[in-house]
């Protein structure tokens, strides 16, 4: 039978945030306003950030099984500081990722100071599970600091205090009171709804075939990855579940309020192509392959339509046990759009 935890913490957001704001469009987040927020690191530190972020992990299953009663991001980032240089990066991947093979290739790159294409590829490995599929550069980018780990060490944990200095520190205390209430609103759910219907609600229309065959499931709330959600699998029967919990009146970027899911929602049915897809999609779940062929378009560029789409909540994604995505429309999404832009133009001034 499968166990349901929760786990909390800031510093959860603050590697989510982080990768965000170097990733602004995946997210919802205006260009400009991350651009504003990296401005705020000195050259170098910006160049050693967008140099490392495409292989750097988003580091969720190390914070979950770290021994720590309290996970904000001073702890964890003192807990970091208590890492030998050489080991930190190597440290915040999943213990499941760094194979024999892998920790073999990487001592063989730091003691010879020599890297081989046979390298680069076990090194790809690490990322083989990635939506997205790293590209080769980015593998050379890592295969060169296990040429000098210590020195990147030092440097990965002073970039890292510099960003909570900057920018995540004044962050955190802005959305703790969002975390603590995404959490019991979360567990209020879980007392009510079986386990697959809460996970579709907390993370906007995600399905997993295979939810039953894990013995331990934690989920955790973050106010950044919203409207989207983050899995990881700390061991091969858990999962790690980070959904987002920001709430439909508040922002990701401080300020004045905009309706910023009515906004996405707005630009993702402005396009005849999405709009193609959506009335396919409304005849039952299909694959993107599949989109593909009655629409005559790459794949790719119907992936990037759907991720559009499913930004703004109006798709279902199913991911089957044999790793196929399967894409379905959310009609009550494209309803609740209809509900905010009423109540946009409505609104009494």
């Amino acid at each position: 039978m499968t166990a349901l935890h929760w786990d909390f913490g800031s510093a959860y957001d603050f590697f989510v945030s982080l990768f965000v704001i170097h990733h602004p469009d995946r997210f919802g987040l205006r260009p400009a306003w991350a651009a504003g927020v990296r401005s705020r690191f000195s050259p170098e530190e910006r160049q050693f950030l967008e140099d490392a972020i495409n292989f750097f992990p988003v580091p969720l299953s190390w914070i979950n099984q770290l021994p720590l009663e309290e996970k904000n991001t001073q702890k964890i980032l003192d807990f970091l500081a208590s890492i030998p240089p050489e080991k930190r990066l190597i440290s915040l991947y999943k213990s499941s990722q760094l194979t024999d093979e892998v920790l073999s290739t990487i001592s063989h790159i730091q003691e010879s100071q020599k890297i081989s294409s046979d390298n680069l590829e076990v090194l790809r490995t690490l990322f083989q599970r990635r939506t997205t599929p790293i590209k080769t550069r980015d593998v050379q980018k890592m295969a060169v600091v296990f040429l000098d780990p210590d020195t990147f060490g030092e440097r990965l944990l002073k970039v890292l205090q510099v960003y909570y200095q900057v920018f995540f520190a004044e962050e955190e205390e802005r959305i703790l009171p969002a975390l603590k209430e995404g959490l019991l609103v979360a567990q209020k759910q879980a007392a009510i709804q079986p386990f697959p219907e809460l996970l579709e609600d907390l993370s906007h229309g995600v399905k997993l075939e295979n939810i039953h065959a894990y013995q331990k499931i934690t989920l955790t709330p973050s106010y950044w990855t919203t409207p989207l959600i983050f899995f990881n699998n700390p061991q091969p029967d858990e999962l790690l579940v980070v959904f987002g919990c920001r709430e439909e009146n508040q922002n990701l970027v401080p300020g004045e309020y905009v309706p910023e899911m009515l906004v996405m929602g707005l630009k993702a049915l402005a396009d005849p192509t999405r709009l193609r897809i959506l009335y396919y999609l409304n005849q039952g779940a299909t694959t993107p392959s599949s989109l593909a062929r009655r629409l005559r378009l790459r794949a790719p560029t119907v992936i990037h339509h759907l991720n559009t789409m499913r930004l703004a909540g109006l798709v279902q994604v199913t991911l089957t046990s044999i790793g196929e995505r399967r894409y379905s429309l959310r009609q009550e999404a494209i309803d609740d759009t209809y509900r905010q832009l009423n109540k946009v133009i409505n609104t009494e001034k």
